[in-house]
């Protein structure tokens, strides 16, 4: 086969048959291994298996229990990650846009996976170029290769010239052939160079491991102070080597790490089921901290598609129907307004065949044809196109009222894409200062360039000739989900290229607040970020914003200190998915804007948000919750081996002692609130929050139980009744922090609270359980000291926690 017949037909199924394949590691999530690794060689586990081993050869097994926490954490980690694995495989598969390519002489659409080396691929507006290539045909084809040179202009490309991988088309159509395909396509190559499994920043695990770090430099030297004063004040031995066991071992917040990572693997599976793909689990948290939700008009708050309304004349000397027709046949791959246009006029007439053509772009807002001798036309915005006369006026009185408006214009010759000017003739318009509508001819297509001018040179004739209006579609679910985000106090911004006044009805319709007060984007200050920031805070409706323009939002927001998510379904919203703190991208968008979201709505309802952003406050609000439970424990046993290493006296309670607090009032009760419903809204400050209550809460909960064990140890008790004084004081206390924590108390949260104190009641009158975990609860004198104690710690607790403000009542 032959090269001239190579790039007409593509490649024969024989060819393909033994070409390299497009092969390239999923990078949903880390593989097995990798699971394997990070769940069971941690240095917690490493640490718990040495002191395990101690207890087995110096103390009796019931003590040992702790170690079974290795076992659980690793199992409860590996099956939840794997399941997260399972749930984002699958859908990264469903979230593939198809690619299309040319075999054996006609089109097909194939996966991604499928591609091989030598196939003929075709581009239109909005494709992700997958693989690099070499162009064979450009017509009027610009690609944006932003995300790989960071410069936001499209580039032009003709037949000849290199693609590469991670660029994306954005106006115009071609066909390229690959030359380099898997892992030695130049996209594939970067992600390789940065990290096969790659996790954004999070505020949440990052103060985790904070607290894990500075936990472990405490826990080497307290640890080592306690060893040294147990063996030192203990006739034995293995009596020594158990109480030092029991400090160190509750230093270790080790359920900490674990709950973290369930909540994040449970949501991404509950987000899975609603058809909701989160391509980065820290997405997760940023869900929760939105305060600030972009929305692209096209695609969000109206569906996809639309319908041609009216075709109103401006003149009645002119072929209108047939121009149409024409116009909205000119792309291989018609977008939602050439598609509007196509049902009304299924073909076009004879001898209107394109000599030049100028595809749209959402910074031009315009396309159009040289038809030779029937004359050039033009279809696009009328902001762009008409400057003054009763055309633009009636184009600016049908904007008001929401619908979609474009004007018809003939010319005696076609404008170049950028530069120059144009002259008017009857209605026309001088030059095209700024970009328009994102959604213009080609709804779901747009570019990240600058705005250039109708005509590059000279002057070109304009004739007004009709105006075309489109119904759009508002989303059913619009309002009910819009109210939702009014309750939750995020504030709504609508970014779009149309008419101000066209986008302030609809969104007036939708009920947003402030939605009368429209901003055409176009008079907004470029290199005043503050004041553009002031204008983004008091207003909700930009009209008239670029591509660039989007992106300087997000940022002038991020710099008032929002979180801002965006959402998105052209390639015109690809830059600011990408800035965005939360890139959200509709399931029917286009394949570069579901490349760059962290999340994506595979189901394309914009119903599925509130659940979206519900789930993330689920998880950070409940993560801070459990950290406020499993950092109280370790700040108690800091304190209490701090007293007794200094003091030279016995370890209040054994390890068993330990593991059954922990479990009744951490470790149960945490599985539960780290996957229970919550509609707060997360805030910054995570770490600060936990301290401020975590260390006075612990603090009280250590000097309780030191006064409560050397109390009973004054007297007359035996060692094991003055540990039961203890344990029994130590578990009222943590079990009021619990309470404490789980507050709101709703039914299902008194129940469990109610649960483990009954669970712990149980403990103490059946005989087997008291011999299993060493309770002796004989003395009543010390008892009722310990209860009285507990008492005066809880109420101590309270006091703490209120003052520093970090729970809700």
């Amino acid at each position: 086969m032959d090269g001239l017949t190579l790039t007409v037909n593509g490649l024969t199924s024989a060819q393909v048959a033994v070409a390299k394949t497009n092969h390239v590691p999923r990078r949903s999530s880390r593989s097995f291994s990798a699971i394997i690794r990070a769940n069971v060689l941690t240095l917690f586990n490493l640490v718990i298996g040495v002191l395990w081993a101690l207890i087995l050869i110096f103390g009796e097994w019931q003590d040992g229990l702790f170690g079974l926490i290795i076992v659980a954490n690793a199992l409860i980690g590996i099956v939840q990650e794997l399941r997260a694995k399972r749930t984002l495989d699958k859908l990264a598969v469903i979230n593939e846009a198809p690619v299309t390519v040319r075999r054996d002489g006609r089109e097909q659409e194939i996966q991604p996976h499928q591609v091989v080396l030598g196939d003929l691929i075709l581009l239109g507006p909005g494709d992700r170029l997958l693989v690099d290539g070499e162009m064979v045909r450009s017509d009027g084809l610009e690609v944006d290769e932003s995300l790989l040179t960071g410069e936001a202009d499209p580039v032009h490309k003709k037949a000849g010239d290199q693609v590469l991988s991670g660029s994306f088309a954005v106006a115009g159509s071609g066909a390229f052939v690959a030359t380099k395909v898997g892992t030695d396509a130049y996209a594939v190559k970067l992600a390789e160079e940065a990290s096969t499994f790659h996790l954004a920043h999070s505020e949440l695990r990052a103060g985790v491991a904070n607290f894990i770090k500075y936990i472990t430099w405490l826990v080497i030297p307290i640890g080592a102070l306690l060893i040294y004063s147990q063996v030192n004040n203990s006739v034995d031995f293995g009596t020594a080597i158990t109480g030092a066991v029991a400090g160190i071992v509750t230093m270790i917040p080790e359920g900490l790490v674990l709950m973290t990572s369930i909540a994040f693997a449970v949501g991404v599976v509950r987000l899975g089921r609603i058809k909701c793909l989160v391509q980065e689990l820290p997405a997760i948290e940023g869900l929760a901290r939105v305060d600030v939700l972009c929305l692209d008009k096209t695609g969000t708050l109206t569906a996809g598609g639309m319908d041609l309304d009216e075709v109103l004349p401006l003149r009645d000397d002119q072929p209108i129907d047939a121009a149409l027709a024409a116009l909205s046949h000119l792309d291989q791959q018609p977008n939602a307004t050439a598609r509007a246009i196509r049902a009304h006029y299924p073909a076009p007439g004879d001898g209107w065949t394109a000599r030049d053509s100028v595809p749209f772009s959402s910074a031009r807002k315009w396309s159009g044809a040289d038809f030779g001798e029937r004359g050039a036309w033009m279809l696009g915005a009328p902001d762009v196109l008409l400057d003054g006369g009763d055309g633009y006026d009636r184009a600016a009185a049908l904007a008001t009222t929401g619908a979609r408006v474009l004007a018809l214009c003939r010319a005696d010759r076609l404008p170049a894409a950028t530069g120059g000017s144009t002259s008017t003739a009857t209605t026309g318009r001088a030059s095209t200062t700024g970009p328009v509508a994102d959604d213009g001819p080609a709804a779901d297509s747009g570019s990240a360039a600058e705005s250039g001018s109708v005509a590059d040179s000279g002057s070109v004739v304009l004739e007004a000739v009709a105006l075309v209006t489109f119904k759009q579609r508002i989303r059913p679910d619009a309002c009910e989900t819009l109210r939702y985000f009014a309750k939750q106090g995020v504030t709504i911004k609508v970014l779009s290229g149309d008419n101000p006044e066209a986008v302030s009805a609809i969104a007036i319709g939708l009920g947003i607040p402030d939605a009368d007060r429209s901003i055409d984007a176009r008079t907004l200050p470029d290199d005043d970020e503050e004041k553009l920031g002031e204008l983004l805070d008091s207003h909700a409706v930009f009209g008239r914003v670029s591509p660039q323009q989007k992106r300087k939002f997000v940022a002038a927001l991020q710099a008032r200190g929002h979180t801002v998510a965006m959402t998105g379904d052209g390639v015109n919203d690809v830059l600011a998915l990408k800035d965005a703190d939360l890139g959200i991208a509709m399931g029917a968008g286009s394949p570069a804007t579901k490349a760059v979201a962290q999340v994506v709505l595979l189901d394309d309802k914009f119903a599925t948000l509130p659940h979206v952003v519900g789930e993330g406050r689920r998880v950070l609000a409940n993560i801070e919750r459990v950290s406020n439970l499993f950092l109280t424990k370790t700040f108690y046993a800091i304190v209490l081996s701090l007293a007794v290493g200094v003091a030279g006296v016995m370890f209040p309670f054994a390890p068993r002692h330990s593991t059954l607090t922990n479990a009744l009032t951490i470790g149960v009760p945490a599985l539960f609130l780290a996957l229970a419903p919550t509609l707060e809204r997360s805030k910054p400050g995570f770490v600060p929050r936990v301290l401020r209550f975590a260390v006075p809460a612990g603090v009280l909960c250590a000097v309780a139980v030191l006064i409560s064990f050397w109390a009973a140890h004054s007297g007359t008790s035996t060692l094991v009744e003055d540990q039961t004084s203890a344990v029994i004081t130590l578990f009222l206390t943590t079990w009021w922090v619990l309470v404490l924590i789980a507050r709101p108390l709703n039914w299902w949260r008194v129940v469990l609270v109610g649960c483990m104190a009954a669970a712990f009641g149980i403990g103490l009158t059946l005989p087997f359980v008291r011999a299993f975990f060493a309770l002796e609860p004989g003395d009543i004198s010390n008892d009722l000291t310990a209860v009285g104690v507990s008492l005066v710690a809880a109420a101590a607790i309270s006091i703490a926690v209120k003052v520093a403000g970090t729970l809700r009542a």
